[in-house]
């Protein structure tokens, strides 16, 4: 395994586009049930918000030692000022697109005892209006960065993905993609999808052996024209399909608390090591071990490149 290129990463500049979220977390106790009805009641102890969705994804960047842009879409709320609070405070570079005709997306999660118990969603489509104004702030940041990352959680912010992915390539940059749904026509020509187990079903049917889904994964691969496919797959690990073949990594033995945000974990390691010349191959140990660290702790988490090393 290579040692981890600190020092190359501190000098690159990585471009985050995408669905961008407020995560709110509740903490609190649960010692009885509710009189009103048969839930429990959570006395709530602390509140936390944290950067979801693209946010977290240019997070665990930042983290691992890079220079995060991010570029997103937020109401004029309070959920969009905590947005841009919470970015600055982690050195991030927010491009926030504001859309006078939504809210915030918004997850409120309510846990007990660190246990997750009920979450709640707050989602609106963004106007085509602040879509124009997002596409012209990635125009004008893409000649400044050197790798782009796309993360679609399918709250519309990508809904215009495919010209995105088409301007990166223009000027160069190795385009790296979380992507969603069952149509991945739209992320044609980037280097690199990220889908885990489920994703990958939906976009290629269920497989019934290891060979099945190599040749599911390697059609699906030169039928976008990517150059390389990175299926994420829980306790099995992750397999990587490109022209050199496949590569697997196992599952890292770890106590699983929460896999929220582990995706994004995975796609910000393999975006700021192959930014730094790391082989594809060589991407995947990281990112493995560095989604076995985040999914041991509570929430949407990061990692940090002094726990990875």
């Amino acid at each position: 395994m290579q040692a981890y290129p600190l020092e190359q990463i501190q000098a690159k500049k990585v471009l985050v586009v995408g669905d961008l979220m407020l995560d709110r977390y509740w903490f609190g106790d649960v010692n009885r049930i509710s009189p009103e009805a048969p839930v429990p009641v959570v006395r709530v102890v602390k509140k936390e918000d944290r950067l979801g969705g693209a946010g977290n994804v240019a997070r665990n960047v930042v983290s691992l030692g890079a220079k995060a842009t991010l570029v997103g879409i937020v109401g004029l709320d309070e959920g969009g000022q905590q947005i841009q609070r919470l970015a600055d405070e982690m050195g991030i570079n927010a491009v926030l697109s504001l859309d006078q005709q939504i809210n915030t997306t918004l997850k409120m999660r309510i846990l007990g005892r660190k246990q997750q118990m009920l979450r709640v969603d707050f989602e609106h489509e963004p106007t085509e209006h602040s879509l124009k104004s997002l596409y012209d702030s990635v125009e004008e940041l893409i000649p400044r960065h050197d790798i782009l990352v796309l993360s679609d959680y399918a709250k519309g912010v990508l809904k215009h993905v495919d010209s995105i992915i088409d301007l990166a390539r223009q000027h160069g940059l190795t385009v790296l993609v979380d992507p969603k749904g069952d149509d991945y026509q739209v992320y044609a020509q980037a280097n690199l999808l990220t889908p885990n187990q489920l994703e990958m079903s939906q976009a290629v049917g269920s497989w019934v052996s290891e060979q099945d889904l190599h040749d599911k994964a390697q059609a699906l691969r030169k039928k976008l024209s990517l150059e390389a496919l990175l299926v994420t797959r829980s306790e099995k690990g992750m397999t990587l399909f490109s022209d050199d073949g496949v590569h697997h990594v196992d599952a890292q033995a770890q106590e699983v608390f929460d896999v929220s945000g582990a995706g994004d974990t995975v796609l910000a390691t393999m975006a700021v090591t192959r930014a730094a010349g790391m082989p594809w191959s060589e991407a995947i140990k990281w990112a493995n071990k560095a989604g076995a660290i985040v999914v041991g702790k509570v929430g949407t988490s990061i990692v940090s490149a002094e726990e990875l090393i």
